[in-house]
């Protein structure tokens, strides 16, 4: 597993990717608008990792989740419960792959991903 991203839940997307992209030096990598209330802008630093933002009035502002690219959900899922980890949420499809959630001692999120 890889990190791939952090998700920040946002109050005002136009706000926050001029911070990332005007201040930090990110750029934009990608928009999505999957219904009318929410919005996703991927921005990309250095390397690989890449900052996702939405905003999504169905959840609180801050640092939504880690996420993780892996080769394989179902086999990662199946090992990880294996070893007694919190999965949330299994495996289901989404637009670019498949998407899965667990949670570290702390309560953090980690998000699984597997893209197409």
């Amino acid at each position: 597993m890889k990190i791939k991203y952090t998700t920040m839940i946002v109050r005002d997307m136009d706000e926050s990717v001029s911070f990332y992209r005007d201040v930090m030096g990110f750029k934009v990598d990608s928009r999505h608008n999957p219904n009318p209330e929410i919005a996703i802008t991927l921005l990309k630093g250095e390397g690989d990792a890449m900052v996702e933002l939405i905003k999504d009035p169905q959840h609180d502002i801050g640092i939504y989740s880690v996420g993780m690219d892996v080769e394989d959900i179902e086999n990662t899922v199946e090992e990880l419960k294996s070893k007694g980890a919190n999965i949330t949420m299994d495996p289901v499809p989404i637009t670019v792959g498949k998407l899965a959630f667990l949670e570290d001692p702390n309560g953090v999120r980690i998000a699984l991903i597997q893209h197409l």
